[in-house]
């Protein structure tokens, strides 16, 4: 396709695709003549996954690192698919602990590995900080139960990752986890919403009490 089309298709401006282009996370068109090339699926889903990354927050330079990892993954899959996460935000505001007491007692209770060169280890002990400090930690009971569930969404992840590729792998890793985490926390967030109006909406209003030294009211 010509790269009207591809514009028109992707619905991404022409001006931004040049910029792609230019910064290396789009791959070049076939080129056609001297300032004209044809462009393919490949390209359209290329843009599909800039434009999700860049959705998620990435700068451009997280987006690159990510979609070199994708192209070109390397033998141990494992290692590049943990490369391509660590890019992913929320990035720490000053420099990465050294230790992490607190993620480390939970990873230890789940019965987790602890890899302190692992981004969300940090991510974890800055956030279990946090939760201190506003005087509602993470109780054994909150941990089991989150733990359990979140590794249940973990493991349906990784059972649904594609394995005709490492490419493949890399890139679903990757979405899944920019796209997925805010919707996992919206349907927190509505089931909130749900068990609550289930709770409270069922729980009966106390009346108000009766000033002193007036005649108790009755139901007309």
């Amino acid at each position: 396709m010509r790269v009207s089309e591809l514009v028109e298709r992707s619905g991404v401006p022409l001006a931004t695709i040049k910029y792609y282009l230019r910064e290396g996370v789009l791959m070049p068109g076939e080129a056609t003549g001297a300032t004209k090339a044809d462009y393919g699926d490949e390209h359209l889903r290329r843009l599909a996954l800039i434009k999700a990354l860049a959705g998620a927050g990435l700068p451009i330079h997280k987006i690159r690192v990510i979609v070199r990892l994708i192209d070109d993954p390397g033998d141990d899959l494992h290692e590049t698919i943990g490369r391509a996460i660590a890019t992913l935000p929320p990035y720490p505001d000053g420099p990465r602990s050294r230790e992490h007491p607190r993620a480390r007692r939970v990873l230890a209770r789940l019965g987790q590995v602890y890899d302190p060169a692992y981004p969300a280890v940090d991510q974890l002990e800055r956030a279990l900080e946090a939760v201190e400090a506003v005087g509602i930690p993470m109780t054994d009971e909150r941990l089991e139960a989150y733990g359990r569930h979140i590794r249940g969404i973990a493991e349906l992840d990784l059972a649904l990752m594609p394995a005709d590729s490492a490419r493949s792998a890399v890139e679903y890793a990757v979405l899944g986890t920019a796209v997925y985490e805010p919707v996992i926390a919206a349907m927190r967030r509505l089931a909130h919403q749900d068990v609550a109006e289930r709770i409270l909406r069922r729980r009966p209003t106390t009346p108000p009490s009766t000033p002193p030294g007036e005649p108790e009211r009755t139901a007309r």
